[in-house]
């Protein structure tokens, strides 16, 4: 089976690593899209998988499009050769335009593609792919005015992705919260909360009646004298080692149920670390499309 990876921008040395590490050889690389007869079905750093890539030779725009219409209806261009040719033969398909997510938000049902062309006859195309957003681009209605910081965007992503959201039935806990993006979320949601961090957090939530502000380092609370928690969450800014050691305390002290902790990375990716992450049972990572030089962890057991 043909299988093609679409890297996120300047990712694609991460993804090019981690498909060699898993024994992909001889890639062929179209800019972003990294293209193998064989390969892993989930990655980390792909933001888009297709899956039983086809690849057909036509004469035409209407061939070409009659091609891609007869495998499926909503098609997303990755466009890299022959643009304009490409956007020709987009004209002729179903109009799809995705729409921005509002947050919080069920997932779109209907299947959608993904296609480019390799030359100005040679069409590369997946009726399947990994995502029910084109090209695995999670884009929302933003709000510019209320969040504390743009970091709000990861969380939303992360959560709809998971399709599961902390509500006023839950306790969540946030550490190293400040300045509060992922608290303004969990908020927002209803969450019962407990935010961690010795920089105070935005004056817009610091009065919210559900937030337990606590002035101390995430890294000095001991888990196992917490009561538990539902949900566990950071985005805070450390060397990934010392992100895992917090993990595993927590992990050891079974005190909470579900993990979503960002794993930043500064100059070079730290793949160790993050290979010991993915070896903890039922944990998965992923680079989402919000995401920076940083990976978000989940760890979901409910």
């Amino acid at each position: 089976m043909t299988i093609a990876y679409l890297a996120p921008e300047d990712r694609l040395n991460d993804l090019l690593f981690e498909l060699e590490q898993k024994g992909v050889t001889e890639p062929k690389i179209i800019e972003r899209l990294v293209i193998c007869e064989s390969g892993p079905e989930t990655s980390v750093w792909a933001q888009n998988i297709w899956y039983d890539v086809e690849t057909h030779h036509f004469e035409s725009i209407k061939q070409a499009s009659t091609l891609l219409r007869e495998r499926g209806r909503n098609w997303a261009l990755y466009p890299t050769a022959n643009v304009r040719r490409a956007r020709l033969i987009e004209d002729q398909l179903p109009h799809f335009r995705p729409k921005l997510l509002t947050f919080p938000t069920s997932l779109p049902s209907a299947p959608v593609g993904a296609w480019t062309l390799l030359d100005d006859k040679t069409l590369l195309c997946a009726a399947k792919t990994d995502s029910p957003m084109a090209l695995g681009e999670y884009k929302f209605v933003e709000d510019k005015i209320s969040p504390p910081s743009r970091a709000y965007l990861k969380l939303w992503e992360a959560l709809t992705r998971l399709q599961k959201y902390p509500n006023e039935k839950s306790r969540s806990m946030d550490l190293g919260a400040c300045p509060g993006g992922w608290s303004w979320v969990l908020l927002n949601l209803g969450s019962q909360l407990q935010s961690i961090d010795k920089a105070p957090l935005d004056p817009k939530i610091m009065k919210h009646p559900n937030l337990i502000y606590r002035q101390e380092s995430a890294f000095g609370i001991e888990p196992k004298n917490e009561e538990k928690v539902d949900w566990l969450f950071s985005d805070i800014i450390c060397y990934p080692p010392r992100l895992l050691n917090l993990v595993q305390r927590w992990i050891e002290a079974e005190k909470n149920t579900n993990f979503v902790f960002t794993i930043k990375f500064q100059g070079e990716t730290d793949t160790k670390t993050l290979n010991d992450f993915l070896s903890i049972e039922g944990s998965y990572a992923r680079h989402l499309y919000n995401n920076k030089h940083e990976v978000t962890w989940f760890l979901i057991r409910d």
